[in-house]
């Protein structure tokens, strides 16, 4: 599947291609049209410690690119690709190493939030970088039961969040099981972060949040400079285009690399609705 034609031909509209060259590209063609990015290396999984040391070295070669480039983005990465898994010591020797290259060029790296098992260690090694360095973003999912705390703890301490609703399948006793509840529970955390937080993030290709978050910004006579929208590349490229248009930052977050297809197949495992969400947006502009 990995090299085949047909399946190239599919993906290409939401994975940039299997090459940082390809990735490089295609962001240039962002930034070309007001666009920012966020470059993700796939492979998210590792088998050992020394593929995690790979995936350190492929950032790293981003960040320098990004920095030859001039382009405006960033690398979001997740800890289990730098070795969480294997050794907590390992990986935060990894991730710093990015977020020092990332920091010396003006970037940041965007730390991306898997499952719930992993929080406490992912916010732990945030927390413990950006009072280092500085030049982190938290990611923080709507879904958790736990997130309003964990955003009260983070706009505490100035640390950037981007806020997603979550993809992985997570029981009822760690997340909200209802679409509605997290809807719900995702406006009450963006205006938390419009309210206290460091350049928020308002991640979502959600119609009906993204206009509650320009109604609240045109409300409290926020900037567009102090915050910015984030979506997938490839998914709803009309509401990105309407966005820009109306003078609003937004970043796409694009994957490039080998391993677009246990990507690819797990975003489409993890929960029956996102089958659903990627046929209507293989059909849309």
């Amino acid at each position: 599947m990995e090299t085949s034609s047909a399946a190239e031909r599919l993906t290409s509209r939401f994975i940039a291609g299997r090459s940082l060259q390809n990735e490089l590209t295609v962001c240039q063609s962002l930034n070309a049209e007001g666009i920012f990015a966020t470059l993700d290396h796939l492979g998210e999984s590792v088998n050992s410690l020394a593929e995690a040391e790979q995936s350190r070295d492929a950032y790293l070669t981003a960040l320098d690119q990004i920095a030859a480039r001039q382009l405006k983005a960033t690398v979001s990465i997740k800890p289990t690709q730098l070795g969480l898994d294997f050794s907590e010591a390992r990986c935060h020797a990894n991730v710093e190493a990015l977020v020092e290259r990332a920091k010396s060029i003006g970037s940041i790296v965007e730390i991306d939030m898997e499952s719930s098992e992993y929080v406490d260690r992912t916010l732990a090694l945030v927390t413990d970088l950006h009072a280092r360095y500085g030049s982190v973003r938290a990611v923080i999912q709507a879904y958790l039961y736990r997130s309003e705390s964990d955003v009260e703890n983070l706009c505490s301490q100035s640390i950037p969040v981007r806020l997603c609703k979550g993809a992985y399948k997570e029981p009822s006793d760690v997340a909200f099981p209802a679409k509605s509840d997290v809807d719900r529970n995702y406006i009450r955390l963006m205006d938390r972060l419009f309210a206290r937080g460091t350049y928020p993030a308002i991640a979502s290709h959600d119609e009906k949040i993204i206009s509650k978050a320009v109604e609240y910004v045109k409300e409290q006579n926020i900037a567009p400079d102090r915050f910015e929208f984030q979506m997938l590349y490839g998914i709803r490229r009309d509401l990105q285009r309407r966005l820009v248009s109306a003078g609003y930052r937004l970043r796409l977050y694009v994957p490039y690399g080998d391993a677009w297809y246990p990507y690819f197949m797990r975003r489409l495992a993890e929960r029956p609705a996102n089958v659903l969400f990627l046929a209507r947006n293989l059909m849309k502009r």
